[in-house]
C-alpha cells in the first residue's frame, strides 16, 4: 500500500471516531433553563420581612416610637425587597501584612426603585420589635428589571 492512501485510510478511521460539533448551537433542554432561571424567577410572589425597635426610635411618646418603629421594619422590609430583585453590591478589602490580617472591611449597598409592593402584615414581636412583612408580585419584579436594565443601558450611551 502507497504511504498517502494509507495516511487518508489512517485518518477517516481516526476522525470517524470523533463526535462532531454542530457549529449552531442547539436551544438549551428544560433542564437546563430550569437551572439558569433565578430562583426569584420561580415564584409567584417575593416576600420580605423587616424589623425595627421600638424603644432606640428618636421620641418621647411610646405611641409615637411605635409608629416609627413601624415605619422603620417598612423600610426595612422594602430593603429587603429591593435586594431579592436588583441584587446586592458587595465591596470587601483585606489587609494582609506578614501573613496576619490587618485590616478586612465589607461594605454592601443595595439600590433600585420598588413600586407595587402589598402590606402583608405588621406584627409586634416580644415586647420591643414591630415585624412587617412585604410582598411583590413576580410579573412587578419582571418589570422592575426591565425598567432597571432600560436605566443601565441609556446610562451607558449618555
Amino acid at each position: 500500500m502507497n504511504k498517502p492512501l494509507s495516511t487518508v485510510l489512517l485518518l477517516s478511521v481516526m476522525l470517524s471516531a470523533c463526535e462532531s460539533i454542530p457549529l449552531v448551537s442547539a436551544p438549551p433542554k428544560q433542564t437546563e433553563v430550569s437551572m439558569i432561571t433565578p430562583l426569584v424567577q420561580k415564584r409567584e410572589t417575593v416576600t420580605a420581612t423587616g424589623y425595627a425597635a421600638i424603644s432606640v426610635q428618636p421620641h418621647k411618646l411610646p405611641t409615637q416610637q411605635r409608629l416609627m418603629a413601624i415605619r422603620a421594619a417598612k423600610l426595612d422590609a422594602y430593603r429587603t425587597l429591593t435586594e431579592q430583585v436588583y441584587g446586592q453590591y458587595v465591596d470587601a478589602n483585606t489587609t494582609i501584612a506578614d501573613m496576619v490580617i490587618m485590616n478586612d472591611s465589607l461594605r454592601a449597598k443595595v439600590e433600585g426603585v420598588v413600586y407595587g409592593a402589598r402590606l402583608v402584615s405588621i406584627t409586634p414581636v416580644g415586647d420591643d420589635t414591630y415585624e412587617v412583612t412585604m410582598s411583590l408580585d413576580a410579573q412587578v419584579v419582571d418589570d422592575l428589571r426591565l425598567l432597571y436594565l432600560g436605566h443601565l443601558s441609556a446610562a451607558r450611551k449618555g
